[in-house]
């Protein structure tokens, strides 16, 4: 039998192993799921959201045994454990509260004739698969499992061989609220399983989060399969910030310090690049350099380290790399090396870097770069900055940093912004945040679906139309 095992970021020991299933048992598995989902979609709406409320409840419980086994997951500092059970549960709260208008019947009642009546159901889909990511795991499950089981679907959840056990937990606690086992079943699996799963018969859906190239292993998997299978792809971002004239400085460089190196700059939605208009350029840079080299690079399990290392040295060694070839083709770096000695060859710790004397021809401006690493350019106008922002294969966020006084010049201008700019959110001074009443959605190479808000539950059910002819007397 096949396993994986997950290393410790920070010091390279192993931490967990899990056993693949046989194909057979997993066919077995899938199944059991698209039986059980004929039960769980009878179950009154209303029940269903109650046993949300308590999964709530049992998650809740094991919240303070969560942080520390996070980052001896994936890395992020202990002291920030905390903020992702916060988000998970605001997530959580909001889709169960508008789960009961969300999947409410659509009344034509207004626009019926006499004799008929006409209404749409939102009815579940079955089996849904969702495969999570290992940077943000909880927070990112949240957004497709709970909607996906409260609105009557079975759901088979592959967490990231790096993140175990946040999947083990979130199941816990959904088993321990009356979700049935086999209604919501964690799921390990090689990559060869993972495509067995996809195409299998009984899963109706799909729900991926991760890079590009697994995202289009996701997309072929699924075209393979026999019949016609949805899929949701939440992809990378190379994610850019627009610092315009009139901009707070001291605010405006502590939010995309923030944006650029929390959690390593291991999210798709993290500021990879920045771009300051030519006025406040030299202002801005010192400013956030500064700020940049105040950071605490260090062992992930010490309350006073606020940057962790990145999730593996393969990963630490793609960052430097990238960072290198970026200085060789002219770009400056302002962070020294030798303020973090810990970030060496070999290991997982990366030292944080701002380069400025960047431009487009260079990776680090337009690939995915998912470390502590920001590129801040200088433009002249409002229309350069677009045009550059634009110029991009991701789109998933931007944001604009601006006086945002109403009615002003500034906003009319970040309206013209949030019109034009090819991406999923646009943000006006802040970044890096996910509200669950809007829908978190990516265009171009950062994907296609939406999760959160209201239409993340389009995406898990689908529309069947009821048309009655009624006999009058």
């Amino acid at each position: 039998m096949s396993s994986q095992t997950t290393i410790i970021p920070h010091n390279q020991q192993p931490l967990v192993t899990r056993t693949y299933p046989e194909q057979s048992e997993l066919d077995t598995s899938i199944k059991n799921a698209a039986e059980a989902q004929k039960a769980w979609s009878k179950v009154p709406l209303k029940e269903r959201i109650a046993i949300g409320r308590k999964f709530m409840e049992e998650f809740r419980a094991m919240s303070e045994e969560i942080p520390l086994e996070l980052t001896m997951q994936m890395g992020r500092p202990v002291s920030q454990g905390a903020g992702e059970i916060r988000g998970f549960l605001e997530r959580a709260a909001y889709m169960l509260d508008i789960a009961e208008s969300s999947l409410a019947d659509v009344s034509l009642a207004d626009t019926d004739k006499p004799g008929f009546r006409r209404y749409i159901k939102r009815v579940p889909l079955g089996v849904v698969l969702v495969i999570a990511p290992w940077n943000f795991p909880y927070l990112v499950s949240i957004n497709s499992v709970l909607p996906a089981i409260i609105a009557g679907n079975a759901v088979i959840f592959k967490p990231s061989p790096q993140t175990p056990l946040t999947a083990e937990r979130f199941a816990l606690a959904l088993t321990r609220a009356g979700v049935s086992k086999d209604i919501i079943q964690v799921i390990h699996m090689s990559p060869s399983l993972t495509s067995f799963t996809i195409s299998h018969s009984s899963v109706s859906f799909v729900s991926f989060t991760g890079s590009v190239v697994g995202g289009r292993s996701v997309e072929e998997a699924a075209v393979k399969a026999k019949g016609f299978k949805g899929v949701a792809l939440e992809l990378g971002g190379k994610d850019p910030a627009y610092v315009r004239p009139d901009a707070e400085l001291d605010y405006t460089v502590a939010e995309l310090v923030d944006g650029a190196m929390f959690n390593s700059g291991q999210s798709c939605c993290a500021i990879e690049r920045i771009y300051v208009h030519e006025s406040i350029f030299d202002s801005f840079v010192e400013k956030y350099a500064a700020t940049v080299k105040g950071y605490k690079l260090g062992d992930p399990t010490s309350p006073e380290t606020n940057l962790g290392p990145v999730v593996s040295v393969a990963s630490a060694e793609r960052i430097r790399k990238q960072v290198a070839d970026a200085v060789k083709a002219g770009a400056k770096p302002l962070i020294p090396e030798d303020l973090f000695p810990i970030a060496k060859a070999g290991t997982a710790f990366v030292a944080p870097q701002v380069l400025v004397n960047v431009d487009h021809s260079m990776d680090v401006m337009t690939e995915e770069t998912f470390g502590p690493v920001v590129g801040i350019q200088k433009v002249a106008s409002d229309a350069e900055a677009l045009k550059l922002m634009n110029d991009s294969p991701y789109g998933l966020t931007a944001s604009i940093w601006t006086n945002a006084v109403a009615n002003s010049e500034s906003q009319e201008a970040f309206l013209k912004f949030a019109d034009e700019l090819e991406t999923g959110t646009v943000f006006l001074n802040r970044c890096d945040y996910l509200d669950p009443a809007l829908a978190w959605t990516g265009v171009k190479d950062s994907g296609r679906g939406i999760s959160l808000s209201k239409f993340g539950y389009d995406q898990l059910t689908r529309a069947k139309s009821v048309h009655m002819k009624i006999k009058t007397n």
